[in-house]
């Protein structure tokens, strides 16, 4: 047999759709799909349900009647306390009993037959829990509708999340299911429930959750409570680690009544709480002391990295100091070869020394800056240019230098310049046959 075709979405829907799949990161669509539909299309629950879900809290939505709820009732230290109901008393009231026993009897029988073919025909709806929240609200309605809002402080929200709840604050869970069809519902309701005594005692001291056995999620837990018969109170606690029923009332209980017994079961239960807190507080102080020695490790593995940091700096820093000067002393070294290689070349290309008995040759006395002297001749004709090639080609002479005369004092233009391209001839600079010149130097200008 085909299954059935899934029905198409609207535009809003296929909205929501993708909206949920970026906000909760989930890949499968059918899944996002079920889950939408789980919570009616309403985005923000379902999102919200999914984060709970993914911080371990417990999903609003039920998950299959196959899996059991996580609370321990098969602890024989249960305390059980039954209200019998009252015996009729006098000749009145034994005639209204034994007269009204047959037809309740009937009714009772032809409703139980009723129900036991209900479900070959149609299963119970209360097996398949879609919308637990939605069924604790609409009790919470209805109970106020009919009783008031005096009453105790209704747990809002699933089963799963009151246990949640009181095992994370280590406080007593008072479970009570309403039983619409119980004789002594109404009763129970009216004249101890939302009796001002018994609110504020429930108010103070435990967390109170509720709801009808008539809607799905009321159903299940009545499953898994087990209860006989109605009014049904269950006191729940973390016991060795577990949530555990520790107390059971069932019948119409008075209001002093039920006080006390609350009150028994509590001090009796109490030291479990206070190991239970002790425990926690010890794996809290374990937890604490755990996360300062991983805070102290941290902070001293980071000083060291910091260490080793600065350590690098200054092993990076030295290097390039050394990679520095090293280039530094290559650069000098490269300068001075290419000034002695400039040099040489210079020598090599002085036009040779006139002889004595030339006519145009002339003597220069060349003073160093190191206050030695050199002489050489050299012809009229030739440029001042030549003189300052001979002077460059000494190894005595700085690399920058200029030549000055004596008397008067004047600057030789040997190099030649933008304003005078070709430097003048010795003839044209005024020189005579003998001179003295000085070599000045320039290097630290």
């Amino acid at each position: 047999m085909a299954a059935p075709e899934e029905q198409e979405l609207s535009q809003a829907q296929t909205e929501k759709l993708l909206q949920f799949q970026d906000l909760t990161g989930l890949e499968s669509m059918d899944q996002c799909r079920r889950t939408l539909e789980q919570h009616n299309w309403n985005i923000e629950a379902a999102v919200q349900d999914r984060l709970n879900e993914q911080e371990g809290v417990p999903s609003v939505f039920n998950p299959p009647p196959s899996r059991p709820l996580q609370v321990n009732t098969a602890d024989h230290r249960v305390y059980s306390y039954v209200v019998s109901r009252t015996q009729p008393s006098g000749l009145l009231g034994w005639s209204y009993y034994l007269i009204m026993l047959p037809f309740r009897f009937t009714y009772y029988t032809l409703l139980d037959i009723f129900r036991f073919a209900l479900r070959f025909i149609r299963p119970d709806p209360r097996g398949r829990v879609t919308d637990p929240v939605g069924d604790v609200v609409s009790f919470i309605h209805s109970f106020e509708e009919k009783y008031g809002r005096s009453h105790p402080v209704f747990y809002q929200g699933t089963y799963s999340q009151a246990l949640n709840d009181a095992k994370r604050e280590l406080r007593f869970l008072l479970v009570y299911l309403h039983g619409d069809d119980h004789q002594d519902t109404d009763e129970f309701c009216r004249n101890t429930l939302c009796k001002e005594e018994v609110l504020t005692f429930i108010n103070t001291r435990m967390l109170f959750w509720a709801c009808s056995t008539s809607k799905p999620e009321g159903y299940r837990v009545s499953q898994a409570l087990r209860e006989n018969t109605y009014p049904f109170l269950a006191m729940i606690l973390l016991k060795d680690r577990k949530m555990t029923v520790v107390g059971r009332l069932e019948g119409l209980i008075q209001p002093e009544d039920l006080v006390n017994q609350l009150t028994f079961i509590m001090e009796a239960n109490q030291p479990f709480l206070m190991s239970e807190r002790l425990e926690r507080e010890e794996r809290n102080q374990t937890q604490v002391l755990r996360q300062q020695q991983d805070e102290a490790y941290l902070e001293s593995l980071r000083a060291d990295q910091e260490k080793e940091r600065r350590r690098r700096e200054e092993q990076e820093q030295r290097r390039q100091e050394e990679e520095l000067a090293r280039q530094s002393v290559l650069a000098e070294e490269r300068r001075r070869q290419t000034l002695e290689e400039e040099k040489e070349r210079k020598s090599e290309c002085l036009p040779p020394e006139p002889p004595l008995d030339d006519p145009d040759s002339i003597k220069i006395v060349f003073k160093l800056p190191n206050d030695s002297r050199v002489e050489r001749r050299f012809l009229f004709t030739q440029s001042l240019t030549v003189i300052h090639d001979f002077l460059f080609s000494l190894k005595e002479t700085p690399e920058k230098f200029q030549i000055v005369t004596n008397f008067p004092r004047r600057v030789l233009p040997c190099l030649p310049t933008e304003e005078q391209p070709h430097p003048p001839t010795l003839k044209e600079a005024g020189l005579s046959r003998s001179e003295v010149l000085f070599v000045q130097d320039l290097t630290d200008d």
